[in-house]
């Protein structure tokens, strides 16, 4: 249920609700804005009891049930979009925030190139693995820590913010100490304990689509993250599995469109993965940005043929300095409207 206080409620009244909520037996939520406080409850049972004592109150203004599943992350609960500020940029914003680098931390020189580089063409935050889940035992896996401290060095190079997966739940202090913001990638998705741990490290979550997830899946697993203490995740569609073979997965850039209608979260796409082909980046990058995506997350290898893996997805650093010249216009138009006011209802 969402819980609207009235205009310039105190915080003894904000308190009270929230210790009569608790009371319930629902956990609480309050997002606090300059005039209004809305506070959010969830749990098990009927909520009418609640619901009713709550609106009894004078300084409530309404109790209204959610009907979504996903609760805290759903439009019902917030009506703006949530802006998650990571390293001086807004994802989620007025800015289209770029993610840029290799698949994998391969070594020094390869993270530091492909880091400079992509800066240079307008990356926001520094992409790059440092634990690698593979589909076969045999393949590349990561340098794990190393890995890390070489992203570390590249950020203090470069001032790029560090994105970065974490696979494990045991995992997530580790990977926290080094990055800006801690990815779950598409086969974790619904690794519950990961999605708790991660709720409760303190640092913002880039949770990739699976790739035979629906988007209300997508949702309930974000709900597990925010459910945990943690509001600040970003959305990631990269492409799901269905019958076509000619591209790695297939692009979802509908459910771009969709989220942006169900959930508050910033929603950004990775190309890269959608397709599996370089050539393909770059035009499904501009539909990214005309459907209204918050960002990109792109794969760039300074040697793709030489990659440890992805390298047949991943832009040269040159071509992606192109896609990003020609994407700048596009940008300057999905900014005009993301700064124009809301049209008023009728």
């Amino acid at each position: 249920m969402i819980i609207s206080m009235r205009r310039n409620a105190t915080r003894e009244e904000i308190d009270h609700v929230c210790d009569r909520i608790r009371e319930f037996g629902y956990k609480v939520h309050s997002i606090e804005g300059e005039e209004r406080v809305v506070i959010g409850a969830v749990g098990i049972g009927d909520v009418t009891p609640c619901l009713e004592a709550l609106e009894a109150l004078p300084y409530v203004e309404k109790a209204v049930r959610i009907s979504a599943p996903y609760k805290f992350v759903s439009r019902e609960f917030k009506r703006e979009k949530s802006v998650i500020k990571v390293n001086g940029h807004a994802i989620g914003g007025d800015e289209f925030i770029v993610i840029a680098g290799p698949c994998s931390v391969e070594n020094e020189s390869q993270i530091m190139e492909t880091a400079e580089s992509v800066a240079a063409g307008g990356a926001h935050l520094l992409r790059g693995g440092a634990f690698k889940p593979r589909t076969s035992p045999y393949d590349f896996q990561g340098l794990q820590e190393e890995g890390l401290k070489l992203l570390r060095k590249a950020k203090e190079a470069t001032g790029l913010a560090i994105v970065t997966e974490v696979m494990s739940e045991r995992d997530v202090p580790l990977v926290a100490e080094y990055a800006d913001v801690l990815q779950i990638g598409a086969r974790n998705m619904q690794n519950f304990m990961l999605l708790k741990a991660v709720g409760a490290c303190g640092r913002p979550a880039l949770l990739k689509r699976g790739m035979s997830s629906t988007i209300k899946e997508l949702l309930m697993s974000a709900e597990y993250i925010v459910a945990h203490g943690n509001s600040s995740v970003i959305l990631c569609e990269r492409g799901i599995r269905t019958f076509e073979t000619e591209t790695r997965n297939t692009a979802d850039v509908a459910a771009i469109a969709a989220l942006n209608e169900l959930t508050h979260l910033p929603v950004v796409l990775d190309p890269s993965h959608a397709t599996g082909k370089r050539s393909l980046v770059p035009p499904l990058s501009r539909a990214a940005v005309a459907i209204g995506a918050d960002g990109l997350m792109v794969e760039v290898h300074p040697c793709p043929e030489r990659a440890a893996s992805d390298g047949a997805q991943s832009l040269t650093c040159e071509q992606f300095r192109r896609m990003m010249e020609d994407l700048r216009p596009l940008i300057a138009l999905w900014k005009q409207a993301r700064l124009a006011p809301a049209p008023v209802a009728r």
